[in-house]
């Protein structure tokens, strides 16, 4: 049996990794590209630029391994890296605007408190990206046959091991359990698990036509979700002030009224 590609961001240099980063990428820029506020995170993944299309002044990557200098990416001239536990963020409560999640959910050891953290720092209306594989696809089904043939002793993972496969609706339920409504929902990148790039460019077909007769089967998910409080109410701007006292109207008694109360005075 040949070695195989334990780490993810290592499978993203692969053809079918440049493949569904490239899917992703157009994604995730024309998403943030229309979030406004002033605080954006990106969890893990270093190597995809999440947040290259916002326009916040204040933009983090935050991982759960420290990086070094050559592996650091650029992403945005205000960007920090930190290095963090993804369930205990060093960030208030409703103090970020956008958090982007590439695969985090389904790398991490435990992806419900990931999600409960991300819901607690996120301010009301704030918004989730979430990326992650679709175990309903031609991709999650090579991965599945491969590990029943792995338990035989022969063949090797088209994915990497460590992933761990969370539905599209599965991530929904959970989303909404956490007070989220998701606003884009969509899937992509229908061509067959190939390992080769000329063979994947034979099936460019495919990604023009999975959209409208196999929508659900799709390698990869893209969501965005936004984080909704109940009882809160929105204030307007403030220019939007209510009318001063002095405009409006007063009822103002006229020489009739006036004389027939000093009559019924009398």
């Amino acid at each position: 049996m040949s070695d195989q590609i334990i780490d993810l961001p290592d499978w993203f240099q692969t053809p079918p990794g440049q493949y569904l980063l490239a899917w992703e990428r157009t994604q995730l820029d024309r998403a943030v590209a229309d979030i406004f506020g002033f605080h954006a995170l990106q969890l893990g993944l270093p190597g995809l630029d999440c947040l290259a299309a916002n326009r916040m002044p204040h933009r983090w990557l935050a991982d759960c391994e420290p990086l070094a200098g050559a592996d650091m990416p650029p992403v945005g001239r205000r960007a920090v890296c930190l290095v963090t536990d993804f369930a205990a963020l060093p960030f208030p409560a409703a103090s970020l605007d956008l958090v982007v999640l590439p695969h985090t959910l389904e790398l991490n050891a435990d992806p419900h408190a990931t999600l409960r953290e991300v819901e607690r720092v996120l301010v009301p209306e704030g918004r989730v990206v979430i990326c992650g594989l679709n175990p309903v696809s031609l991709w999650g089904f090579r991965q599945r046959r491969a590990r029943l043939l792995q338990r035989a002793g022969w063949g090797e993972l088209f994915l990497p091991e460590a992933t761990d496969f969370i539905g599209y609706w599965r991530m929904r339920d959970w989303l909404r359990l956490l007070s989220f409504e998701v606003e884009v929902g969509h899937f992509g990148c229908y061509k067959p698990a190939l390992s080769k790039e000329h063979w994947l460019r034979r099936f460019d077909w495919m990604d023009r036509m999975g959209p409208r007769w196999w929508p659900i089967l799709g390698a990869v998910y893209f969501l965005v979700a936004v984080k909704r409080v109940r009882g809160m109410t929105l204030l307007g701007p403030a220019w939007k002030s209510v009318p001063a006292l002095a405009a409006a109207p007063v009822s103002v008694a006229n020489s009739h009224s006036a004389g027939r109360v000093g009559r019924l005075t009398d």
